[in-house]
This record gives C-alpha cells, sequence and structure tokens, in this order.
C-alpha cells in the first residue's frame, strides 16, 4: 500500500483501473496482491448477486406490484422524466369527499408562502394576520415548549345561551281559577252571604244546645277536681302485692264429700309451700282425704303433706312445680307496733285477696281453739288489724317491703265470743311470727317432726292486784321442775329473763328454748322471791 491518501476515484464501480464488472476474475487472487510499486490500485470486493428463487404465479398475482409498476413510489404525475411511468394515478374524490376532507377553497394551502406571510386573493395583498396561529407563532403553545398547560373545554363544547326570560302573563283571578269564568260576580257574593248565614245558625245552635245542658244539673254546683292517676310507686300496696301474690297458693282439702280451703306460701324452690296444721289437718293419713293447690295463675297441682306440728299450728307441703316463685323471707324480730302489713290469702275461698292494716301487738301469747287441730296450739302472736277471715289461715302476712314476717293463723270475732259460731274480722287477726315458723319448717322438712322443750307443770294465769304470772297447779313426777325443786303453788314470774304474765306465756318462754338447755326460773313461794335452775326436757 502506499503511505498517502488512495484516490476516491480509483476505487467505484467506474474505475478505469478496475475490472469492467466491479468482480475479480478467477486466477486473479486476493484484491491486495497487486504490489505497490506498479502504479495500479487494488480491485474492490463487490456483494455477490442476490439469488430471487422462482414464485408461485398466484402469490405475485396476489402480493406482487401490479404490472407495469417497478418500484414502491406511485406514477409521478404531470410532465417530466417521470411521468412516463407506467403507473396509474388514483380516481378524483368523489364531491361529498372533497367537501368533507378536502382544502378550503381560499386559494392558499396548508403551508406558508414563500416570503413568509399569508395572501389574500380576496383583497389582492398580502394580509398582515397569521393564517395559522392567531397573534402569530410565536405565542402558539404547540410551537412553544415552555407554555404552560392549560385545560380546554372539550371539542364541541358552547357554552349555552342564558334562557330569556319569559314574560309574566295575565293572572287569574279566584273565580277563574274555581269556576272557569263561568259564575258571575254576583252569584260568588250571593254565596258568600249563605255561608256566613249557615255559620251563623250553627253558631247559635250550639249555643242553645250548651245552654239546655247546663240546666240539667243544679244551679252553682262544684265539681270536685280529679288528679290524673298517680305511678305506683315502689313499696305501695299494689306493687308489693304484684310482687306477693305469684307465690301464694289456695289449698283446697277434700274429705269424702266435705270440703274445705287454706293458705300457703311458697318457701322452697323445691316446691315446699308452709301452711297451718289445722288446714290440712283433715287430710292426714291414709284415705283421708286430698289436698290440691291452686296458684294465682289458675295452675292446679296435687299436694302431699311432709310434715306438722300441732303444738305450734304449721305443717308443710310439697306441690310437684318446677322454679316455682318463692316469697322472700324477713325478720318478725324487728316487727313494732304501728308498722304497715299486708294480709294475702283466700278467705272464703277468694283466691289473691289482699287487705291491710298495720301490726296491733307483738308477743301476744294466744292459745288457739282446738277444733280442726291435733293438739291445744299456743303461739307467741302478731297481732293485726289487717282483714283476716277464714280461709286466710296459712297466708304470709308480710311487710311493706313484700318480706314475709308471720302466717296468718287465727281471728277473735263477736260472734265466736258470744258462742254463735264461727264469725268475720273485726280487726283483731293473728300470725305465727315467721322467725318461729321458719325454726320449725326447716325441722318438718329435714325430719318431718319437731320436738318442743318442756318444764313438766302444768300452770293457770294469776294476779294479785300488783304482779301477774303463772301458778303451778301440778309437777311431773321426776320432770325437769321437779327435778329443780317447783312444788304446787310457786308462782312463775320470769323465765329466762321473760317476764311470765300467765299460763299461756309460760307456754311460749319455753318453747323459745331446745330440749336439755339449763334456764333460770324466777318464783314466788309464799310470798317469797326464788331463783331455780331448771333443765328443760323434750316433749
Amino acid at each position: 500500500m502506499s503511505d498517502g491518501p488512495r484516490d476516491a476515484s480509483r476505487n467505484g464501480a467506474g474505475s478505469p483501473d478496475g475490472p469492467p464488472d466491479g468482480r475479480l476474475h478467477a486466477g486473479s487472487g486476493r484484491a491486495d496482491d497487486a504490489r505497490p510499486g506498479d502504479g495500479t490500485a487494488p480491485p474492490r470486493l463487490r456483494p455477490r448477486p442476490l439469488e430471487r428463487p422462482a414464485t408461485d404465479p398466484a402469490e405475485r398475482r396476489a402480493f406482487g406490484r401490479p404490472d407495469g409498476v417497478g418500484s414502491g413510489f406511485a406514477r409521478p404525475t404531470g410532465t417530466g422524466p417521470r411521468a412516463a411511468s407506467p403507473t396509474s394515478a388514483a380516481p378524483p374524490p368523489t364531491a361529498a369527499v372533497a367537501r368533507a376532507f378536502g382544502r378550503p377553497d381560499t386559494g392558499t394551502g396548508l403551508q406558508r408562502p414563500p416570503d413568509g406571510r399569508a395572501h389574500d386573493p380576496a383583497a389582492g395583498g398580502p394580509d398582515d394576520s397569521d393564517p395559522f396561529w392567531p397573534g402569530g407563532s410565536a405565542e402558539d403553545p404547540w410551537r412553544n415548549p415552555g407554555a404552560p398547560v392549560v385545560a380546554a373545554p372539550p371539542a364541541g363544547h358552547t357554552d349555552d345561551a342564558p334562557e330569556p326570560e319569559r314574560p309574566e302573563g295575565p293572572r287569574l283571578s279566584m273565580r277563574e281559577v274555581l269556576f272557569g269564568n263561568r259564575v258571575q260576580p254576583r252569584a260568588l257574593a250571593l254565596l258568600g252571604v249563605l255561608a256566613i248565614g249557615v255559620g251563623a245558625l250553627g253558631g247559635l245552635v250550639g249555643h242553645w244546645t250548651a245552654a239546655g245542658a247546663d240546666t240539667l244539673t243544679s244551679p252553682g254546683a262544684v265539681l270536685a277536681g280529679a288528679e290524673e292517676a298517680k305511678e305506683r310507686p315502689p313499696g305501695s300496696v299494689p306493687e308489693v302485692a304484684g310482687r306477693v301474690l305469684p307465690s301464694v297458693v289456695s289449698l283446697e282439702v277434700t274429705v269424702g264429700n266435705q270440703a274445705g280451703n287454706g293458705s300457703g306460701v311458697v318457701i322452697d324452690p323445691e316446691g315446699y309451700v308452709l301452711t297451718n296444721d289445722h288446714v290440712v289437718a283433715p287430710a292426714v293419713g291414709p284415705g283421708q282425704g286430698t289436698i290440691e293447690a291452686v296458684f294465682s295463675d289458675g295452675s292446679r297441682v296435687p299436694a302431699s303433706v311432709v310434715g306438722a306440728d300441732p303444738m305450734t299450728d304449721l305443717a308443710v307441703v310439697k306441690v310437684p312445680v318446677a322454679n316455682p316463685t318463692v316469697a322472700a323471707i324477713g325478720r318478725s324480730a324487728d316487727l313494732a307496733v304501728g308498722d304497715a302489713v299486708i294480709a294475702i290469702g283466700s278467705p272464703f275461698g277468694l283466691a289473691g285477696t289482699v287487705t291491710t292494716g298495720i301490726v296491733s301487738a307483738v308477743e301476744r301469747p294466744l292459745r288457739l281453739d282446738p277444733e280442726g287441730s291435733a293438739g291445744d296450739a299456743v303461739i307467741d302472736a302478731v297481732q293485726t288489724d289487717a282483714a283476716i277471715n277464714p280461709g286466710n289461715s296459712g297466708g304470709p302476712l308480710v311487710d311493706a317491703t313484700g318480706a314475709v314476717v308471720g302466717i296468718n293463723t287465727a281471728i277473735r270475732s263477736a260472734s265466736a265470743e258470744g258462742g254463735g259460731g264461727q264469725g268475720g274480722s273485726i280487726g283483731l287477726g293473728f300470725a305465727i311470727p315467721v322467725d318461729d315458723a321458719r325454726a320449725i319448717a326447716e325441722e318438718l322438712i329435714r325430719t318431718g317432726r319437731i320436738a318442743h322443750a318442756d318444764l313438766g307443770v302444768n300452770a293457770r294465769s294469776v294476779t294479785d292486784g300488783a304482779t301477774d304470772g303463772a301458778q303451778v297447779q301440778n309437777v311431773v313426777a321426776g320432770g325437769p321442775a321437779a327435778a329443780a325443786g317447783i312444788v304446787e303453788g310457786d308462782v312463775v314470774v320470769r323465765l329466762a329473763g321473760r317476764a311470765i304474765s300467765g299460763a299461756d306465756e309460760l307456754v311460749v318462754a319455753v318453747r323459745e328454748h331446745r330440749p336439755g338447755e339449763q334456764v333460770p326460773v324466777e318464783l314466788v313461794r309464799q310470798g317469797r322471791p326464788l331463783t331455780v335452775a331448771a333443765t328443760l326436757g323434750q316433749r
């Protein structure tokens, strides 16, 4: 190779030194075989000719150029050296296509005139306005890369012109609205006068009617005012009765062809009902009778006697009821004279009867009538003036909170005092204190029987005008009183701190203690006080 630059005219296909066809002949060797000193340039390599395989005539007709077209460009139109191309021009567009997509008939094309100014053929001279960009091409946001982005309304959006205000038309009169302009003004006036007359006549008739009604009553009569009903607060009689009544049952005892009734109160969730012994005594024993319990909702179930204590006139029966309403048990020791109480029961078979009263006395010794009971019962009663009648026996005496404080047991009536038979309530009712009744009921449920303490004496009530007591009439041989040294004629005035005012109070004072318990007994023997210790026995 030469050291200087190579002449470009010697490297082309038209180089005079190269082969005529631009290819190396066989046996000529490589292009760099020429020697640098012979004054000839090396021949240039050329690409091999393209091998064009034969095409299918069908594919040529489908994908080949039209006949007479030898290149990928359309046949030029007009005059010139390319006008002789065998390609054919597209047919001219239809009139509708030309109107829709053709250029506007302004005489100008899409390109700017050569002098940079738009030409207005109508004016015959140049136009200073820019036909492409209002305000000049410098203000065109598409040509200015620093122009801000501005939101534009949707294509074809135009602001709706405000609707013009409609002129106000003539107003209709009332006559036109109501009657469609078919009634004369005189008729409307007459109709108004008639309406006023009818109204005045109705007012007069109403006034005369009211005045005539007033004459039915005495002139000047004053009616008593009535207040609206008040709510039943907690602790009122209706509220307490509503809570206690579901736990009170009516006991119907049938013996042969005879029937009797009493009351009872549920004291245990197992279905134990506390009542009086004289209520269920006729039905005690095999084949003697039946007992049926009736609840406040009217349901009836059979009842069976669990245990009875004739000495205190208490008994417990059981009813087969699941989850019965149980009464709340209070404390009779907390009662004071004057406390409000409520008696609930079934007097004369009238179930769910409620009467009210107060506590008239407490610790009132009372010997009950033995009729209807298996023993001569003595109780330390709570006296009340609440109305208690036959059939209330065994029902609860409750306090103002609804807690049971006693079991209604007996009454005293004027007819009974005069020997006239069974009488009604005169405000002297007696109930067994619930403190005593609860202890006896628990023992009856556990064992079916109960044992009472006994002093072993028979006594009668005496007084000397200054001191009351129980005079011993006889002493049981080998009994607790004999062992303590008590003899006939002694007057017991106090037992274990409780004053004894009579024979019945001596009985209830002894039963307040348990068998085997030692108690002090204060006596008056031949006018002299004496105190002995006695160990109570069992009865």
